[in-house]
């Protein structure tokens, strides 16, 4: 966030679909359609991903035959001693009599109850020698999963880790050839480090806020947060002298910042032909917000000048964890504004139409939450 533009605020791709047309959502559909070819019986299919920085488990993909799914949700793998366990030994599961067995309140376990399912099969992931998170396999008729089934479905949870690592792969791969990159451009201070996790964070923490409105699946969300922190990968193309300069810039040096979106916008399409990722889930999210991170709703933003929802909702979210993180940041020119002062001046910016409403709101409802990512990246 080029903070110096705030004072002054009166700095893609319209219309592509925010959510991937391809991604493990469908493709975990396809092979459910499969699965029941030879174990009708089985309702659901389900993701839940295993993010080892904060310890947590969270939904990421599903195909569900009817009923309401479940999505957006996360929770603390420790407070399940028998998922953790698991975890730790990568063994299956089979639950018989899901009402009788999952007596507990946690929301999954009521979830499951309400939805009417009696069975499960847990297998977890794994990816040389890593844990990723587990697979769920459903029925709503009681001891559904004999041995003749799980046997059956293990070879298809196999399939789904093969899919699941593979696109962690791509991406961890792309993430951390561009923060080499960034260190071999000798980017730093204000643009790297506990910044980026920051708004990473806060990416995510928008995102769930919106994610009903705005129809954004799970993957979306986390892909979203693992590709947030290269929205101003352009950046390593502008000169330190722009970059770092402790006083307002010259018509030449803005210039010259703002460039660097474009310059984002060519090291993206030249990352993904290298890494060949041009079918990966989500590389329009990736193009999106670094294209489109400085776009403004009133149109006032750049390079475009886009306007209201031409601007990729992925965008909108990016832009407003960037200058909230950038409002609550100490800078050499600047000292941290207090969390009400930033929170005011985000709501400002979306009154006067800057700004989308629904993703500062979604900033302020999750208050506690921002406290606790303030608290564990600080500086």
């Amino acid at each position: 966030m080029d903070l110096q533009d705030i004072p002054h605020l009166p700095a893609l791709h319209p219309g592509v679909p925010a959510q991937p047309p391809e991604g493990l959502d469908e493709r975990i559909r396809v092979l459910h359609q499969r699965i029941c070819a030879a174990a009708p019986g089985v309702a659901r299919v389900a993701c839940a991903l295993y993010e080892p920085d904060t310890g947590l488990l969270k939904t990421l993909a599903h195909s569900t035959c009817e009923g309401k799914p479940l999505t957006g949700y996360q929770f603390a793998l420790a407070q399940s001693p028998s998922l953790l366990n698991l975890a730790r030994e990568r063994r299956t599961r089979v639950i018989d009599d899901i009402p009788g067995m999952l007596p507990g309140q946690s929301e999954h376990s009521r979830w499951l109850r309400e939805q009417g399912y009696q069975s499960s099969y847990t297998v977890p992931l794994e990816h040389q020698g890593e844990f990723d998170g587990f697979v769920f396999f459903d029925s709503r008729e009681p001891a559904y999963f004999s041995p003749s089934v799980t046997a059956q479905l293990d070879i298809y949870g196999h399939l789904v880790a093969l899919m699941i690592s593979h696109e962690l792969l791509s991406i961890r791969a792309l993430v951390g050839s561009v923060k080499l990159a960034r260190e071999f451009a000798h980017l730093r201070d204000v643009e790297t480090g506990v910044h980026l996790d920051r708004m990473a964070h806060y990416v995510r923490l928008i995102a769930q806020g919106v994610a009903a409105r705005h129809r954004l699946s799970d993957e979306f969300i986390e892909l979203l947060f693992l590709f947030a922190p290269l929205h101003d990968l352009g950046k390593v193309g502008v000169a330190d002298e722009v970059l770092l300069k402790p006083g307002a810039l010259s018509p030449d040096e803005r210039r010259a910042m703002q460039a660097h979106v474009d310059k984002g916008c060519a090291m993206v399409a030249r990352l993904v032909r290298v890494f060949r990722l041009e079918a990966m889930s989500g590389v329009s999210i990736l193009r999106n917000l670094v294209a489109g991170h400085h776009e403004l709703m009133d149109g006032s933003g750049y390079p475009l000048g886009l306007r209201g929802e031409a601007i990729p909702i992925e965008a909108r979210i990016v832009a407003v964890a960037d200058i909230f993180d950038a409002l609550t940041s100490q800078r050499p020119y600047k000292e941290a504004w207090p969390l009400q002062r930033a929170y005011d001046t985000l709501e400002q910016m979306a009154q006067q139409g800057r700004l989308d409403a629904d993703c500062v709101r979604a900033l302020q409802d999750g208050a506690v939450n921002v406290m606790g990512i303030m608290a564990r990246f600080a500086e």
